[in-house]
């Protein structure tokens, strides 16, 4: 049996002590983030996450979703435990209050999604859609849909999707088929398939709210000409009670590798009638504050996957016998010793610990952004951080995700042959981390938006902004001589991104082909960068700790020594990403079609 002890100390450290988010009295609703309310929380998402979530979580992969006569039935325990959710008030913790909801920051809807992703990764996307749904009509509805739809979808009882993908379209939208014809009444009808939708039909909400990609006849042609409509499964009536069923239904369940818990469906519309969101071919606009949320979602995805194989390759590194130490016997009265006196296995561990509490570092911080963004009271503040968060959101994504999936198959491999058996859980988590990579945005499209869109945005301003803030760190930190260790490789890896930030400007401009040879290359190196800064901030945080005499002197000698490997043996490959960059693109690009 899988086991998940949700991070609450080290979400409490990062929050804070790292980024101090008590201190931010200038951002809406973080007065109210004292040490004790977080802990509060917090300590309850995690029981839910470990008491609740949790034990569905192998349910779901085994048994899956079926199609029945056109409705989708989740597998056991998933209505108790998303009734269970709705009941606590969990959906709409960060949502406002005038719809129902909690009003908290995001980043405590984000703290709280990095439990439950971690305990039931199908399960929590359920409710991760709806939440982009509800930003996207709070962002661009009529005040009438607000008032139809937001009140349902923040209490759970209606869940939401997103509509984009058809079967010869993904990330092209400008080839999107989908017809969206006037009915005369201000509402369309609305025609195509689309594919790939997550949590499209199931049986856990009483209305499933689409937000749907479509054309109007008669628009720009390509990405300029799409709308977006919200089309309910049935129609509300004008006291928000449910009307006739609309013309859509889900025509298949994907087979897929993993999230077999979460209804991936073939979506149907036969002239279901649907309303405009925003205005008439501006739908992109209205889709991306869904996707841009989603994303960031989907790195934290990464990162829970991460979390829980770790957790549980710990455990049995600890507990399997498995040959002797190389220095001597450590349990000389037993037959062999542990897996975890194994330098490999400590390799692989130390790698996993790494990046998890650095990745989960960087995921809150980011998550701060977006509360700057939106509710600092300073415009210039609130201009920096959605700047900042721009150019992190394909970071955040393409990075956690990459290297997500690449710790839970390496964790996978602490087990040995038990890891690929269904015996044990290690399995799962690798294939659920795997889809990660791929939807929201493929990561290889996350780093061209990264190089082509976010980095020259505002002359490069968000960037700047970056390594001004790495700058300051150092400059303030690495005379100390017991910060240097932790201040110099963090300041040659920003170096190194700033080598390659010229290196694309010198080169990209010439020959597209030569920056984006290296576009995952500059995600990889951004990433590394990103969390070496938070490592470096916790090392500082945890000496100051133990120099003020700390009540858990372990836990931040720990930090320290989890620092110091991250800047050992993992902030070198920045090196090796910058090398890459620098080789160009020619050698990729030189053999024919054929040749391959």
């Amino acid at each position: 049996m899988a086991i998940y002890q949700a991070p609450v100390r080290d979400a409490q450290f990062v929050l804070h002590e790292v980024l101090r988010v008590q201190d931010a009295s200038n951002v809406e609703g973080y007065e109210d983030l004292t040490d004790d309310m977080t802990t509060a929380i917090l300590g309850e998402a995690g029981k839910i996450a470990s008491e609740v979530l949790l034990p569905i979580n192998e349910t779901g992969d085994k048994q899956g979703c079926t199609l029945e006569n056109g409705v989708v039935r989740t597998p056991d325990g998933y209505k108790e435990a998303y009734q269970a959710q709705c009941e606590g008030g969990w959906p709409g913790i960060d949502l406002p209050e005038e719809y129902g909801g909690q009003g908290m920051p995001y980043l405590i809807n984000a703290v709280v999604g990095e439990f439950a992703s971690s305990a039931a990764m199908a399960f929590s996307m359920y409710q991760g859609l709806t939440h982009g749904a509800i930003k996207a009509i709070e962002g661009f509805g009529s005040e009438e849909q607000k008032n139809i739809y937001l009140p349902k979808m923040v209490s759970g009882a209606w869940t939401g999707t997103m509509n984009l993908t058809e079967p010869h379209c993904g990330t092209d939208l400008g080839l999107l088929r989908s017809k969206a014809e006037p009915n005369g009444d201000g509402s369309f009808k609305i025609s195509g398939q689309k594919i790939f939708i997550s949590s499209g039909e199931h049986d856990m909400s009483e209305n499933i709210v689409h937000l749907v990609l479509a054309k109007i006849p008669g628009g720009p042609e390509g990405v300029k000409g799409i709308s977006l409509f919200v089309v309910p499964k049935f129609i509300p009536n004008d006291d928000g009670s449910l009307g006739n069923r609309n013309t859509l239904a889900c025509g298949k369940l994907e087979e897929k590798m993993g999230i077999h818990g979460n209804s991936t469906c073939v979506m149907n519309y036969d002239e279901a009638t649907g309303w405009l969101i925003g205005e008439e071919h501006k739908g992109l606009r209205a889709m991306f504050l869904m996707m841009n949320e989603a994303r960031l979602l989907v790195g934290m995805q990464g990162l829970s996957q991460a979390s829980i194989a770790y957790q549980n390759a710990v455990e049995y590194a600890k507990d399997r016998l498995q040959g002797r130490a190389l220095d001597g016997d450590k349990f000389p009265d037993q037959k062999a010793d542990p897996l975890m006196v194994h330098p490999d296995i400590r390799r692989m561990l130390m790698d996993a610990k790494s990046f998890v509490e650095g990745g989960r570092a960087f995921y809150y911080w980011a998550s701060i952004l977006i509360d700057e963004e939106g509710k600092h009271s300073d415009e210039k503040a609130r201009e920096e951080a959605g700047l900042l968060i721009a150019l992190l959101t394909p970071v955040v994504k393409g990075f956690l995700t990459d290297k997500g999936f690449e710790t839970a198959v390496n964790m996978q491999q602490v087990f040995g042959g038990h890891g690929y058996t269904e015996d044990w859980s290690q399995s799962q988590y690798v294939r659920d981390a795997r889809i990660a990579m791929i939807y929201e945005g493929a990561n290889g499209v996350q780093a061209l938006d990264l190089i082509g869109r976010k980095l020259p945005q505002k002359g490069g301003a968000g960037m700047q902004t970056f390594f001004g803030m790495v700058k300051d760190f150092c400059k303030e930190n690495g005379e100390h001589e017991d910060m240097a260790e932790f201040c110099d490789p963090l300041k040659e890896a920003s170096k190194e991104l700033q080598e390659a930030v010229m290196w694309f400007m010198q080169h990209g401009m010439k020959d597209p082909n030569e920056a984006a040879a290296g576009s995952t290359d500059f995600l990889h190196l951004f990433g590394y960068t990103a969390i070496g800064y938070m490592w470096a901030k916790m090392a500082k945080t945890a000496q100051d700790a133990l120099a003020g005499n700390a009540d858990d002197p372990a836990f931040y000698e720990a930090k320290l020594k989890t620092a110091r490997y991250f800047m050992e043996r993992v902030m070198p490959m920045t090196a090796t990403h910058l090398a890459r960059i620098k080789a160009g693109g020619a050698s990729m690009m030189a053999l024919d079609a054929e040749s391959f």
